[in-house]
């Protein structure tokens, strides 16, 4: 099951860095073909969710793999399953409603809750 838990948040991870440095980094005009909602959320939430995102990815990591505070870990796979129900609700209420890989990543976190526990 270890190994399965640094498949499954290794992968997170990527994701999540990756997602949250293009919120970061990129205008708001270089988002809007991946991610139209960001016309309805101001650019400082953008910053501050790809922020999030990215000290995520490294909650998902660096805590087992330090052997420091390894529960932060389980709150980081937490907060991606409930940051991907609130982004399932974005994409709903707007005119998109693609949230095929919202359920997808609700799913590989919540896999990721389940197996975090085993290396306590």
């Amino acid at each position: 099951m270890n190994i399965a838990y640094w498949i499954i948040a290794g992968l997170l991870a990527l994701f999540y860095l990756y997602a949250g440095a293009m919120k970061v980094i990129r205008s708001r005009d270089q988002l809007r073909p991946m991610m139209g909602w960001v016309d309805r959320i101001p650019l400082l939430a953008v910053r501050a969710l790809g922020a999030v995102e990215i000290l995520g990815a490294a909650g998902l990591i660096l805590p087992p793999l330090t052997g420091i505070a390894p529960p932060l870990a389980l709150a980081a796979a937490i907060g991606f399953a409930l940051l991907q129900v609130g982004a399932g609700a974005v994409h709903l209420t707007g005119e998109d409603r693609q949230i095929t890989l919202n359920i997808g990543l609700v799913v590989a976190a919540g896999v990721t809750v389940w197996l975090a526990p085993t290396w306590w």
